[in-house]
């Protein structure tokens, strides 16, 4: 038989879906998957029932309902000041996720390069290369995930077509401070280049810092894409709505192959989602501070047993180097070791970078119940102690 697509068919299974499996395989509390075991607001749920019941069910418009491009255009001027036309600026997309792919697809081709940040999401990688572009990787390092401007000036060129960063960022937790943006963004200029901006966690930032949208630098608002997620935003991960925002010759681009993808999503959740951002302000903007109490308390757990945390400013994520536990294997050893031994299932980092250096991290979604987390940590400290 002929062979398959020669890009995607070289990857294996997401490496959440392979430590999900081993986790449910052994009964594990699940501290790799983000996805939190608390629902969002009811009020969003009721909003939900109600579009279900009171309207139509059949195709949206491509871009989405207006309801909620409206509500997008309104979030962005109330947050970060920007003056966003939702007709013509923001569309609607069956996740953030598909977002990134019609931006991907949609502004880069054959010849194109990409400069992307790692450790990185894992869709990254797979949508640049399937586009036809090649990635200049430029690596973060641990543990405090400084911005490496002479690696990321060298990596920009005649060739580069957009830059892809994330921020708040995963799997780091880092915030991009208005100076390293500032630093981003004179480059975007002086290259002439386009930047996706992933900035599904933008309202799950802690210690009183802020997320700065790159489109609200100089010179960006004609060149950014910004990509919001009310799954991240409203803790329904599974409703899969995201949303872009970006100017009319960028956006009218991403539509086209939004259009081939999922050419729309869901009426009733969009409708849904409209009234969360416009009505559960309260909910999603005081959900950071909840996490980041849990945050609090898993660091301090980990720290007590003796690993060394790393630092962590937003996000559900928390890196943590297990070395000083005597564990000499590699970091997807680790994570297996502690999900059969302990009942407890982390995300090898290594994951999340294409170059080696990192075997020695792993990391912990903290996005859980209380009693969760309090449970998943005295199981690693029996575990731990045993090997003492």
């Amino acid at each position: 038989m002929k062979l398959a697509n020669d890009i995607l068919s070289g990857y294996g299974t997401t490496v959440f879906e392979v430590m999900s499996r081993l986790a449910l395989e052994h009964g594990s509390i699940n501290l790799g998957q983000a996805f939190p075991d608390e629902e969002g607001p009811e009020g969003i749920k009721t909003a939900l029932d109600r579009a279900t019941r009171e309207h139509s069910n059949q195709y949206p418009p491509m871009l989405g309902i207006a309801e909620l491009r409206q509500a997008v255009a309104a979030h962005d001027k109330r947050f970060y000041g920007l003056e966003v036309d939702w007709q013509s600026e923001v569309m609607v997309s069956s996740g953030a996720t598909e977002s990134l792919a019609a931006s991907l697809l949609g502004l880069i081709g054959p010849g194109d390069e990409a400069v992307v940040f790692e450790p990185l999401y894992d869709s990254y990688l797979p949508m640049i290369q399937r586009a036809g572009a090649t990635a200049r990787l430029v690596r973060l390092a641990p543990p405090d995930w400084a911005l490496p401007r002479e690696e990321l000036a060298a990596a920009f060129s005649d060739m580069t077509k957009l830059i892809l960063l994330n921020s708040p960022m995963n799997p780091t937790g880092k915030v991009f401070n208005e100076d390293e943006l500032a630093f981003i963004a004179e480059l975007v200029e002086r290259y002439d280049t386009y930047a996706v901006c992933d900035e599904v966690y933008e309202h799950l930032i802690f210690d009183g810092r802020r997320h700065v949208p790159l489109i609200t630098q100089a010179g960006m608002r004609d060149r950014c894409v910004r990509i919001g997620s009310a799954g991240k935003t409203f803790s329904m991960t599974g409703w899969k709505v995201g949303y872009a925002t970006a100017a009319p010759a960028l956006l009218s681009v991403i539509a086209k192959a939004h259009q081939f993808l999922v050419f729309t999503t869901p009426p009733n959740l969009q409708r849904a989602v409209a009234y969360g951002l416009d009505h559960e302000e309260a909910w999603y903007t005081g959900f950071a501070a909840e996490l980041e109490a849990k945050r609090d308390l898993f660091a301090a757990g980990l720290r007590r047993i003796g690993f060394e945390v790393l630092p962590c400013d937003a996000t559900y994520f928390m890196n943590a180097d297990f070395r000083p536990l005597g564990f000499n294997g590699s970091d997807v050893e680790f994570c297996r070791y502690i999900t059969v031994e302990a009942g407890v299932t982390a995300v090898p980092a290594g994951a999340f970078f294409a170059s080696t250096g990192t075997e020695h991290l792993v990391r912990f979604a903290f996005c859980k119940r209380r009693e969760v987390l309090d449970e998943a940590l005295a199981r690693l400290e029996a575990l731990f102690k045993k090997r003492a």
